[in-house]
């Protein structure tokens, strides 16, 4: 409402300088500027550099209206595609190669530490607790796999005690949480203590390549843009341990299909090894499993937190 000045006459409002107004030139700086009182100094620089690239974008391809409420649709239809026991952002994140940047940008492996990779959509149930030697593979079903290794610092010492939590896919390149109607939620995973000296096993099976869910919308994505939707075969691992920092990373199967076009860009030379075949009975009864079987051994080596050994 216009305010009257002291002869009574109507003052019309102070005229915004066209400086301070929107337009196709000055947009992101106007918007930009609209989050200069954000007291988190962070917040304020995450939005004002996302403002500039969003809007960047949109000039530089000269998004039509039609095209921006596609990509409304596109989110919203992707966040209704979201379960207890499925996070189809998650999974737009990985095939847009954004999960293994920041992957990447926060865990820059040195001093030989293990690198890391995605976390993936499935990490939606807790991994039930199991003993040392333990089987995770409880329908009995697939090649039967040992896998050993052992979690230390940059230092070469053991880190005793490490949590060791594994998950993976079947032999027909399912998760548990993808056919509940045949599989339980504990299937082919399980939360590892490492022993004294930094050593853990476990008893599990060869895990299959696999397509990530394609019947959503990052399917229809993926279809749009001529991509194939698969992964190469691999065994999910999170090791953490007080003083270290946590590192979520995937075991490889060397041969597998896919490892040269991973549809998330997961895949790490570091991180694929040969899974041999062992033909001796006397050492499958050791270990609990068929003869032959299948075997692999892993290494962790996590970063400390405090540079010094985590000690």
């Amino acid at each position: 409402m216009a305010e009257r000045d002291v002869s009574g006459a109507v003052a019309e409002p102070p005229a915004v300088p066209a400086s301070e107004l929107f337009s196709e030139e000055r947009s992101a700086e106007v918007v930009a500027a609209s989050f200069a009182g954000t007291r988190d100094a962070r917040l304020r620089r995450v939005l004002t550099s996302l403002v500039r690239h969003l809007h960047d974008f949109i000039k530089d391809v000269e998004l039509t209206d039609e095209e921006w409420a596609a990509a409304i649709e596109f989110l919203t239809a992707t966040g209704r595609t979201c379960t207890e026991t499925r996070q189809e952002f998650i999974l737009l994140s990985d095939v847009l190669g954004a999960s293994m940047l920041v992957e990447t940008i926060n865990n820059r492996a040195g001093d030989g530490t293990t690198e890391s990779t995605v976390e993936g959509p499935f990490h939606v149930v807790a991994s039930p607790r199991r003993e040392l030697g333990a089987s995770i593979a409880e329908d009995g079903r697939g090649t039967p796999c040992l896998v050993t290794g052992s979690v230390a610092g940059p230092d070469g010492r053991p880190v005793p005690g490490a949590e060791v939590d594994v998950w993976q896919a079947d032999d027909e390149g399912f998760y548990d949480v993808q056919r509940p109607e045949t599989k339980s939620d504990r299937n082919l995973r399980g939360l590892f203590t490492a022993d004294g000296d930094g050593r853990f096993r476990f008893r599990s099976i060869v895990p299959r390549y696999y397509p990530i869910p394609a019947d959503g919308p990052v399917g229809r994505l993926l279809a749009a843009t001529s991509r194939h939707p698969n992964r190469p075969a691999h065994i999910h691992f999170e090791v953490s341990a007080p003083g270290y920092r946590t590192v979520t990373t995937h075991l490889f199967v060397a041969g597998t299909p896919y490892l040269d076009s991973d549809a998330v860009f997961g895949v790490k030379p570091s991180l694929v090894r040969d899974f041999p075949l062992v033909d001796d009975p006397v050492r499958a009864a050791q270990a609990g499993l068929p003869n032959p079987f299948r075997t692999v051994h892993f290494d962790v080596v996590l970063s400390p937190l405090d540079g010094d050994g985590g000690r």
